[in-house]
């Protein structure tokens, strides 16, 4: 059978939050916590790690000073240090996206944590959330649409929405997710790329509007096959926007992770990093990287040429 598209909160919980902090402990339980990994070194992963990132994620979130900052390719000196991508993921799409009610794809459900629904710039979208499976995370009750199925077959009609969103899920396209507790077929070889990727792209796409936005994060630099994940190269984020130049006018932006926290920086800088997988241990080095070193970001403006 075919990988699924998309791991859904299984994954993500490992990258955002640990399935104990889905519900949040009360707020002196969450600052002994956090106190607790700041005393520690601030270790990745370690105990309090989940709450100290997402308490940096909302703060960077709703700081205006910090959009601000990432509209002018800037963020504040050590920003992030000892945190994985999200920290910084987030408040690029924040910064990128536009005032007003409009329709609204979450292509992964990245979006899916009550932290993300409250900021403003969202909460007055018109929300669909496109996952493989049902999470415990539900608010339907605030009119959040939850559609699902393979990203690589989207079930909506052609430029039916004005904004897309695919963070942090390109990577996870046709890997194997079978730590997540999902059946599959046979294992993929590590030393291949899957260009699945390109089937998705295609599709959100196709289910963008004329002038409408789509935003796409993912780990960059060196090929790494991680059995759950693969790091984007260059190659393949060229094949990627040459699919998109088709229709769409594409800026490409990068972040990289060093000892001193996230930057920004160019695609040449950023071409030799390597991933840590906490998983395995696997590129762990001296710097405090939790995870990718370098982050790929494209914003894309559909525009039919004629």
């Amino acid at each position: 059978m075919n990988l699924f598209s998309k791991i859904g909160m299984k994954v993500y919980r490992m990258f955002s939050r640990s399935s104990s902090a889905v519900n949040m402990p009360d707020t002196d339980s969450k600052s002994q916590t956090i106190d607790s990994h700041l005393s520690g070194n601030k270790i990745p992963w370690s105990l309090g790690y989940h709450e100290y990132k997402w308490k940096n994620i909302e703060e960077g979130i709703n700081n205006e000073q910090v959009l601000d900052g990432i509209r002018n390719n800037s963020l504040p000196v050590g920003y992030g240090k000892g945190i994985d991508e999200r920290v910084v993921e987030y408040p690029w799409l924040m910064a990128n996206l536009a005032a007003g009610k409009k329709s609204f794809l979450d292509a992964g459900s990245t979006f899916n944590f009550e932290e993300i629904l409250k900021v403003p710039v969202i909460q007055e979208k018109d929300k669909y959330i496109y996952t493989f499976y049902p999470e415990s995370n539900n608010y339907s009750k605030d009119r959040i649409s939850y559609i699902y199925g393979d990203l690589r077959n989207l079930p909506f009609k052609n430029n039916f929405f004005q904004t897309v969103v695919c963070h942090s899920t390109l990577e996870h396209i046709d890997m194997d997710n079978s730590m997540y507790g999902y059946e599959l077929g046979q294992i993929k070889d590590k030393s291949n790329k899957s260009y699945e990727y390109l089937k998705v792209i295609a599709e959100l796409e196709r289910v963008t509007e004329n002038n409408g936005l789509i935003l796409l994060t993912f780990p960059y630099g060196v090929f790494e096959n991680h059995g759950f994940f693969q790091q984007f190269d260059k190659e393949m984020v060229d094949k990627m926007i040459g699919h998109l130049s088709l229709t769409c006018k594409c800026e490409k932006q990068f972040m990289k992770y060093e000892e001193e926290g996230w930057k920004f920086a160019n695609e040449n800088e950023c071409d030799t990093a390597f991933s840590y997988n906490p998983h395995t241990g696997i590129g762990k080095g001296t710097d405090g990287a939790a995870h990718s070193r370098a982050i790929c970001f494209i914003k894309a403006i559909k525009q039919i040429f004629l």
